[in-house]
């Protein structure tokens, strides 16, 4: 099967590819490198560098007529986000939208699309929050992704076209990047290392739901050739603070450094954790990395990096 993969380059996405090219598919990857990286481009996949705003991704589908489309690219950055709402907007909506009217004017029959279950709802009233909770975004970044979610639901009553929405949790794992403005893990993990002083923004009680990435692609895998619209949250349902996060990683990394502490940042829920019930009775997904074990991936994979490098 043909699937196209935007965003193939970057960390979650590149991890997808892999998995679907292992499982015999055939992989058109879009990526603009604004933040993904060449070294993650699996060799296997055809890679175009485009910007999904472009009007050469028209004339992509065109060619390759993919029978499934992975959605991950994205505006990612919430404080850029909130700087920049027009910026934000043109890619997480205007762009994604290109992405689905090329796919249905040349036969795309599924989107999957890689949305936010950390920034759709905003503050939950209870937790863990399930998918029928109110989505009340804090933040212009999940209030983009919240809106695409609204364009696949009504390209699903317009013209049928299928689409499985996964909201994700805090992913880390390998290929994350250390130096962007998420991924705690990947960033206290390369300070650690380096023998830098994190810094925790807030008081370290903001708290986030953890996955890692193998159990995400498990999760990409499970949606495909689903019939129908669906939302899944992807979690698992517990509750990690920012200071459990840095005291997982320091244990890994056998450091005896102490974080410091700065101004809580707008736009962030301060506390979030994702019901994954209703995904895992109708697809069978439940993640299986505990956080220390995953963190032990991640750390293991940095000092594998380093030591690659010199």
């Amino acid at each position: 099967m043909k699937i196209l993969v935007t965003g193939g380059a970057g960390f979650i996405a590149s991890h997808i590819v892999d998995a679907y090219i292992d499982a015999g598919h055939d992989v058109v990857v879009v990526d603009d490198l604004s933040t993904g990286k060449r070294e993650n481009l699996n060799p296997r996949a055809d890679f175009h560098e485009i910007d999904i705003r472009s009007p050469e991704i028209a004339e992509l589908f065109e060619e390759h007529r993919p029978r499934v489309v992975n959605h991950h690219a994205a505006q990612m950055d919430v404080r850029r986000a909130v700087r920049e709402p027009e910026y934000d907007a043109g890619v997480n909506v205007i762009g994604a939208l290109n992405i689905l009217e090329s796919g249905r004017k040349y036969g795309a029959e599924q989107v999957i699309f890689a949305s936010t279950g950390g920034a759709v709802y905003g503050e939950p009233e209870t937790l863990p929050v399930t998918e029928d909770q109110p989505s009340a975004p804090l933040s212009p970044y999940g209030l983009t992704k919240f809106t695409f979610e609204q364009y696949l639901a009504l390209y699903g009553r317009l013209y049928d076209t299928a689409s499985t929405v996964l909201r994700y949790p805090n992913v880390y794992g390998p290929r994350q990047d250390p130096h962007g403005e998420a991924g705690v893990v990947a960033i206290f993990t390369k300070q650690l290392l380096d023998g830098e002083t994190p810094t925790i923004f807030g008081d370290g009680s903001k708290t986030r739901d953890y996955v890692h990435v193998r159990d995400i692609v498990a999760a990409n895998l499970l949606a495909l050739e689903q019939p129908g619209r669906h939302i899944y949250n992807l979690g698992w349902g517990v509750e990690i603070s920012d200071r459990t996060i840095f005291d997982t990683v320091r244990a890994a990394v056998e450091s005896t450094v102490e974080p410091r502490f700065a101004d809580f940042r707008p736009g962030e829920v301060q506390r979030i954790c994702l019901d994954r019930t209703r995904i895992e009775g109708e697809l069978g997904w439940r993640p299986t990395l505990s956080l220390e074990q995953g963190v032990a991936d991640v750390v293991a994979w940095h000092r594998g990096l380093r030591s690659r490098r010199g």
